[in-house]
């Protein structure tokens, strides 16, 4: 079964539930934030494009895991991809709206990298306090 080399699909609930949700709420909140800016933009194109851009990203950075059986591996090509990520979205931003990209692209992935240490680190203290194994 695709997904289940590193447990990312869940049998009961399944990866496509949790990523439908998540989705359509990236995608509503855009919505509602484009309708109340006042200006031009069509809300339901910019929520389409939230959405799509959602999906896509979300399908870049789990690939690993759908892929191959090492977790380290799997965390260490997602890490990677992340970095793709921020780059390519860093090097619109910069070139959109003519700012340094370097400065910016730091300042994106430390952020970014940062949170997800975090929750990380919060997610290890949780299982080893709540005495979870996940294999």
């Amino acid at each position: 079964m695709i997904g289940r080399k590193c447990g990312v699909v869940d049998e009961e609930n399944g990866i496509e539930t949790r990523e439908s949700s998540s989705t359509l709420s990236m995608a509503a909140s855009e919505y509602l934030s484009t309708r109340s800016e006042e200006g031009t933009k069509n809300p339901l194109k910019a929520s389409i494009y939230t959405g799509s851009a959602y999906v896509l990203t979300v399908l870049f950075l789990i690939f690993p895991y759908l892929l191959f059986t090492n977790f380290y591996f799997c965390l260490g090509f997602t890490i990677l991809n992340a970095i793709i990520v921020i780059l390519i979205f860093t090097f619109y931003v910069s070139v959109a709206k003519d700012i340094s990209f370097r400065k910016r692209f730091f300042e994106m992935a430390i952020i970014s990298l940062g949170i997800a240490a975090l929750t990380f680190g919060i997610g290890f203290v949780v299982r080893i306090f709540l005495n979870v194994d996940i294999r």
